[in-house]
């Protein structure tokens, strides 16, 4: 994909005394308090704000947080607490906090060499609308605009996409050109076998994502409620386990199509189930034909665990959403154990996205052993799907010129 990457114009000599406003994803959970507790993605954002301080620029920095309602603030929507992570990420001079702009769209003053947040971006009317007055406001504040945001890259916003329009220049931070240097190794270009595992636990929600794997992979591995559809549409008994029965014919149309590509969508041969949804539920291993009325399925088996990791394990390039059982119980983690495990161990170059899969990630420790995980949600669900992310398309339209 052909953009304009913020590190080449570092290394051009043309951020110097420009002004800089970074699109970044700081959108991270709080508790009651509104503490933070969980700082990942503003780490993530850590290299691109350097970035720009080290090369001289004037630097301006906003993120949305939570849903706010435009035009109406209120306390627990401010940028407040993470300007204050931030600072103490950033050390010196900025150790008690980043200084944090309110009312910020008809002017922001900062010098070069300075930083600046800008209070949450969606408490701007116009912002989720990508109104063009405002969105023609905020390139006005800058010499060069850097979407570092790959969380909102599937959302065309007023400072995600209308921004990127009219700015002097509009370029991919560190963290979004890695997405998508990734996303265009796993899915444009990968080493074969490629292999996608997508869990989950509805079919409606990843059906066209499913549907637009089967015309790409080598193998298309479902898991959680996901399974239990396709196991439906295989002929085989799965008691009370979530599924939906009215999207047997899809997921059938799934697998033929994986079949006559010569590819395939692996079924359990053995399960692990329970009679109720709990951590201290007694859990049974059988064949997935000897599932009884009463029992739900809640894993795949050590048997069929087994087998997909030996896939994984001479898979060229593996796309991993979503864990294969409810790995929150141990009773019933030990298919995602073993699937995340094999993932870490194998020679393939691996890419993970979505909650519950960072979740297993960090639950297994295996973070140095993943390729690259994804910062967003619904941006990778959308890659997978086939469509091309707003962000990415006006940054490629900018840099064609």
């Amino acid at each position: 994909m052909n953009i304009l990457r913020f590190q080449d114009l570092i290394q051009q000599g043309r951020v110097r005394g420009r002004r800089v406003f970074i699109r970044a994803d700081l959108n991270v959970p709080q508790d009651d308090a509104g503490r933070i507790t969980e700082d990942t993605r503003i780490r993530a954002s850590l290299p691109c704000i350097r970035m720009a301080l080290d090369a001289g620029a004037a630097v301006m920095v906003t993120s949305h947080l939570g849903r706010p309602t435009e035009g109406q603030f209120k306390p627990e929507d401010s940028l407040a607490p993470v300007a204050l992570r931030l600072g103490e990420l950033l050390g010196p001079p900025y150790q008690r906090g980043v200084p944090l702009r309110a009312n910020w769209v008809d002017g922001v003053q900062v010098a070069p060499g300075e930083l600046v947040l800008l209070e949450n971006c969606r408490l701007n009317k116009g912002e989720k609308k990508n109104d063009e007055a405002l969105a023609r406001k905020l390139a006005a504040l800058c010499d060069i605009f850097v979407n570092d945001a790959f969380g909102t890259a599937h959302r065309a916003e007023a400072t995600t996409y209308g921004i990127a329009q009219f700015a002097p220049l509009a370029c991919a931070g560190p963290l979004l050109a890695a997405e998508i240097d990734a996303i265009g190794k796993a899915l444009s270009n990968p080493r074969r076998p490629l292999l996608a595992i997508v869990a989950g636990s509805k079919v409606s929600t990843k059906l066209t994502i499913l549907q637009s794997l089967a015309a790409k992979v080598d193998g298309l591995i479902v898991g959680g409620g996901i399974a239990n559809t396709f196991m439906l549409a295989a002929g085989l008994p799965i008691g009370k386990s979530l599924a939906e029965p009215a999207l047997v014919d899809q997921a059938r149309t799934v697998m033929q199509a994986m079949k006559a590509r010569g590819a395939e969508v692996p079924i359990p041969h053995d399960v692990v189930v329970a009679t109720e949804f709990a951590g201290g539920a007694k859990a049974i291993v059988k064949s997935p034909r000897e599932v009884a009325a009463d029992e739900m399925i809640l894993d795949i088996g050590p048997a069929t665990a087994s087998a997909l990791a030996a896939k994984l394990g001479a898979a060229g390039t593996i796309v991993w959403n979503g864990p294969v059982g409810v790995f929150e119980f141990d009773a019933f983690a030990k298919g995602t154990e073993t699937i995340a495990r094999a993932i870490a161990a194998s020679s393939a170059f691996s890419i993970a996205g979505g909650g519950d899969t960072l979740a297993a990630i960090a639950k297994y420790g295996i973070e140095k052993e993943i390729g690259y995980i994804s910062t967003g949600g619904g941006a990778f669900l959308e890659v997978l799907e086939g469509k091309t992310l707003p962000a990415f398309e006006i940054l490629q339209r900018r840099a064609d010129g």
